[in-house]
């Protein structure tokens, strides 16, 4: 086809969009003048509507609803699309039919590669938060997309029974309910109500995971305390036992006295404290001090001297069993091997040297040693062979060593009489503030207490080199890599893992305390070699009688604690498949792909499943990848609790909720009233209107498109609105297009060859086999920000803000281009809903299933069983991607003159223009694509002349804009008055900030070892810069040189 027969259809196809928007606008007006009439009519004659009518607006309104559709059926759509995205519409029966149908399922015997993740198991203390929706929206967005390129996808739901985070949740709940504790109802009926919790909670969990799309595979659904789960526990438990690497000993943990349990140090949350402090403790009236030290005298055994030390917890001191000096310093030379007495029972305390603790130029050099109640004091017992001596009962009263003064007192009072008891005998030397730390529970808010127990651990170090050795030589992945550094570290320095809790929610130690008759003391857990560990009491009987054989069994006893959460959560990756059976799934899934969570269970819950699975497991690591996300923090970057009332439901950003709402779920809680009334003035600040319905497509796509921002996610809900705004444009965009595309259209049956169709049609499928390949690039990366906002740039800044309007000049003719524009447009619509499919699922099945499809082939019955796309390598056309980028720049340029003050009353109006080309190259691109520009840039004409051809086009008023070194362009103006000073002073500014740039960079340019130290092509990319500045002024200068031409 010549160039004349091109120009001669383009204008045949502009002259009949004209005349199709007058006619159409013709419509609108005489169907307004009618429905006023109307309107008119039933105002004045006030009559009702007959059933007639009302049938018939009724019916009309009925094309726009989505009937019924039975619970698990493909759903049942509306026979027109409704005008605006409503998410609680679009997202409604799709998860009931996927689930239904088995889209989620993984085959076991499938010859697929596998692709398996197992979901961070949630705690069933209550409903998941927004840190667990950015872990199912990563998660999902993963597992989709795999599923789509045709692995054998499996994504294992789970929930973790979470030992004290229940335990302490039910009794509270018991507690406001029935005024009683679970003393009070005893251990059995007290679980019973436990597990009623569970079942609850579980349910609430799980119907949030399918309200946010997550593709998980329920048929494979299991809980940390199921009967297979359990199995596992005590497997792995009596494994590691057998191996010697579970032993009992009595060492110093972290106690919570108000719960009556060692807590792991993840439970402990740290308060830095500058001076003098009061906190609230719980099971105490008044607030505690803190933030001082107390100093006191040690009276000499012999001399009539005295030492002074200083203590924070002053409480302990019945508890001391030396005073600890330097060697080397020279003021307590002499009380080298002498003895201090101990004021209150007389105890000698022996004066040790020891140069790892004491620091002789802090306070007085002399260090009271408390080995049962300090971290560091125990590991000086343990060096100088030291008496470990209990002072706190398990709820934290003085017991029998504090004597017959001060014995039951809580630890807290027991501080102040101590105190006051040390005034009297005059051996009370004075406080002031001091700087520290104090550690608190994270469930009780109990101040923990460092005290010596005997308890359950697991031996780390061998098991913790291994785990470092994988790391190193690529068995494992970190992404980011930078946690690569914080595993070494934490590992590095690992301690063993105490992993007995006194609670009675959770999985019961497999270990029995054998009581003898010979035993002179009958107390259970008396003798350390009197436990017996096995899976069950009968065996637990027959291991007993082997070891005692010969001596009379009075009893056989189980420990009444509970194992640490975390020894169940770390086997999860292989109980999940069935272990310590040999289940098919073990054998098919096993080890998992990805493991992918937050950062801040590396160590506790991620290095633990390394361990526990390279030991029981058979040697291979659990997962091939560690993929951890940012934490989530609000808007300002706070971290999210309860008690600020800054935390996020997902369900009230998915379904929207009235600031009345918020309060209530606040109210619902276990808030104290103060921190209910801080909580609410939190919410009346961050969210005064409520939450708008935003849709799990919004909340999920805003989710993912945060992933980027380094370790913390400042979470603005006003950003997941804006995603939803976004669902809108592009429900409308593809609604546009099928009214576009007809009803009697049949797509394409064979892949698009682009070379013979219009070149708006070859441009989109070739940027959207980039966004294609850049897509799934990413997504292997674990890149899914990018991945995300490669599709939204595609969909919002290519195919819906150019695409779909460059082609309507198409469809005001019946040709060749029509049909090609038809097939591009639908090519577009099918490829890029399942591109979007793993960020949103809702909105693209929805769209997806409302596609034409073609009757040659039979179609698939999801979007998300289709394949994912994959780049075609013919669709690549870099040529037209450089000749639509001048385009668009020539669009943009017009554009930005048309929105300038001077044409503000024209900016709807059909103007003139012309461009003006430096050469023949620029000239033949812009002559070629007169049309795109004339369409996108809203134009009545636009005429390309080369510079010099034809100066009577610039006579007139115009404006005038460069486009680039090569290009100008002039939007006429007949008729208007330009004000030529204002736009010299526009291009005068223009020049300041380009001469500006160029300064900027000539000074990087031109530091002391730049040539030397700056990589090649960052220099290459500097000296292209520079001359496109260089350019840019020049062409600047010549565009004011013609303006102040043209005003002399």
């Amino acid at each position: 086809m010549s160039e004349a027969e091109e120009k001669k259809i383009a204008m045949e196809m502009e002259r009949k969009l004209r005349n199709e928007e007058k006619a159409k606008e013709k419509e609108m007006k005489k169907q307004r003048a009618l429905e006023k009439a109307k309107l008119g009519d039933v105002f004045k004659s006030s009559k009702p509507k007959t059933i007639a009518e009302k049938k018939i607006d009724k019916e009309e309104e009925e094309e726009f609803v989505d009937p019924e559709t039975p619970l698990g059926e493909r759903k049942k759509l509306s026979s027109q699309m409704p005008k605006q995205y409503k998410p609680s519409a679009v997202e409604k029966s799709w998860y009931e039919y996927w689930e239904t149908s088995e889209f989620f399922k993984a085959d076991s015997t499938s010859s697929k590669p596998q692709f398996v993740i197992v979901l961070p198991p949630p705690n069933v203390t209550g409903a998941l938060h927004i840190g667990h929706a950015l872990t199912c929206a990563v998660q999902d967005t993963l597992i989709r997309w795999k599923r789509m390129s045709g692995f054998n996808a499996l994504w294992v739901p789970g929930f973790d029974h979470a030992g004290i985070a229940t335990q302490v949740v039910v009794e509270k709940h018991l507690s406001r309910e029935t005024g009683m504790t679970r003393h009070d109802f005893g251990r059995e009926e007290f679980l019973n109500h436990v597990w009623q919790w569970t079942e609850s909670k579980s349910g609430t969990i799980k119907s949030q995971l399918r309200r946010m799309g997550s593709s998980l595979d329920w048929s494979r659904e299991c809980f940390t305390m199921d009967e297979q789960r359990s199995k596992a526990v005590t497997e792995a438990f009596v494994r590691l036992y057998e191996e010697g690497l579970i032993y009992r000993d009595l060492r110093l943990v972290n106690w919570d006295c108000f719960l009556g349990t060692a807590i792991s140090d993840r439970e402990v949350e740290y308060i830095d404290i500058k001076e003098r402090t009061t906190i609230k403790v719980p099971g105490y009236e008044k607030p505690v001090e803190f933030g001082l030290i107390n100093s006191f005298a040690y009276p000499l055994e012999r001399g009539g001297g005295e030492v002074v030390v200083a203590t924070t917890r002053v409480e302990t001191m019945f508890g001391d069993t030396a005073i600890a000096v330097h060697p080397d310093d020279a003021r307590y030379k002499h009380l080298h091997g002498e003895f201090a007495v101990h004021p209150f029972n007389g105890r000698k305390l022996p004066i040790i040297c020891d140069e790892i603790l004491v620091d002789p130029n802090f306070g007085t050099g002399c260090v009271k040693i408390t080995p049962a109640h300090d971290i560091h004091d125990f590991k000086v017992g343990k060096r100088h062979s030291l008496e470990f001596i209990n002072v706190f009962t398990d709820d934290g009263r003085i017991n029998a060593n504090g004597g017959p003064e001060f014995i039951g007192m809580p630890r807290f009072a027991a501080r102040e009489a101590v105190v006051e008891a040390l005034r009297k005998k005059g051996l009370y030397r004075g406080e002031k503030n001091n700087e520290m730390r104090i550690g608190v529970c994270s469930r009780s808010n109990d101040v923990a207490e460092p005290m010596i127990k005997p308890q359950w651990y697991v031996s780390c170090s061998v098991m913790a080199k291994e785990a470092l050795d994988v790391a190193a030589n690529g068995e494992i992945q970190f992404i980011p890599n930078q946690y690569s550094a914080e595993w070494r570290r934490w590992l590095e320095n690992i301690c063993d893992w105490c992993i007995s809790r006194q609670l009675w929610w959770g999985h019961r130690i497999p270990a029995w305390y054998a009581t003898l008759e010979e035993d002179q003391l009958k107390e259970a857990g008396a003798y350390s070699d009197h436990w017996v560990v096995a899976r069950n009491e009968e065996e637990a009987q027959k291991e007993a009688a082997d070891k005692f054989a010969g001596k009379k069994l009075l009893e056989l006893s189980q420990d009444p604690d509970v194992l640490d959460t975390w020894f169940s959560s770390g086997l999860f990756p292989l109980s999940v498949l069935g272990w310590p059976d040999e289940t098919e799934d073990l054998k098919a899934f096993y080890p998992t792909s990805v493991l992918e969570t937050g950062h801040d269970i590396l160590f506790f819950w991620v290095a633990r499943m390394v361990m526990l699975g390279m030991k029981v497991g058979g040697g291979d690591v659990p997962f091939r990848k560690v993929f951890l996300h940012p934490m989530i923090r609000d808007a300002h970057g706070r971290k999210m609790s309860k008690s600020l009332g800054n935390g996020i439901d997902p369900l009230e950003v998915i379904n929207g909720v009235t600031l009345a709402g918020l309060h209530a779920r606040l109210e619902e809680g276990n808030l104290d009233p103060k921190e209910l009334v801080v909580a609410k003035e939190g919410q009346v600040k961050d969210f005064p209107n409520g939450i708008p319905e935003c849709g799990a497509d919004a909340l999920r796509f805003a989710l993912v498109s945060y992933t980027a921002q380094s370790d913390k996610i400042n979470m603005d809900v006003l950003r997941v609105v804006g995603y939803r705004q976004w669902c809108n444009k592009l429900w409308n965009a593809v609604r546009f297009a099928l009214m576009k595309l007809g009803e009697g259209y049949a797509p394409p049956v064979k892949t698009l060859s682009p070379e013979t169709m219009p070149f708006s049609c070859q441009w989109i499928l070739s940027v959207l086999n980039k966004a294609i390949s850049k897509t799934v690039d990413s997504l292997n990366a674990f890149e899914l920000s990018d991945a995300a906002n490669t599709v939204y740039a595609w969909w919002q800044y290519q195919f819906c803000d150019v695409f779909i309007e460059a082609i309507k000049p198409y469809f005001a003719a019946d040709n060749q281009s029509r049909i090609h524009a038809q097939d591009a447009l639908w090519v577009c619509l099918e490829t890029g809903l399942r591109l979007l499919h793993p960020f949103m699922p809702f909105i693209t099945e929805e769209l997806w299933q409302r596609l034409p499809s073609s009757q040659d082939c039979e179609r698939k019955a999801s979007i998300m069983i289709c394949d994912y796309p994959s780049s075609i390598e013919k669709w690549t056309n870099e040529k037209v991607e450089t000749e639509m980028d001048m385009v668009l720049g020539t669009v943009k340029t017009l554009r930005a003159l048309r929105a300038a003050e001077s044409l503000e009353r024209r900016r709807n109006e059909r103007l003139q223009a012309f461009a003006l080309c430096e050469n023949a190259l620029t000239l033949g691109i812009v002559q070629s694509h007169e049309l795109e520009i004339r369409t996108l840039a809203n134009l009545s004409s636009f005429e390309v002349m080369l510079k010099g051809e034809d100066k009577g086009a610039q006579s007139g008023s115009a404006v005038v804009e460069t486009v680039n070194e090569n290009l100008k362009v002039y939007l006429k103006l007949d008729g208007a008055a330009i004000n030529a000073e204002a736009e010299a002073e526009k291009i005068r500014n223009k020049i300041i900030e380009i001469q500006k740039q160029k300064e900027k960079l000539q000074k990087v340019m031109g530091v002391s070892g730049y040539e030397e130290k700056v990589p090649a092509n960052i220099k290459e990319d500097n000296s292209r810069k520079l001359t496109k500045l260089i350019e840019e002024l020049r062409s600047l200068n010549n565009q004011l040189f013609s303006e102040t031409s043209m005003k002399l």
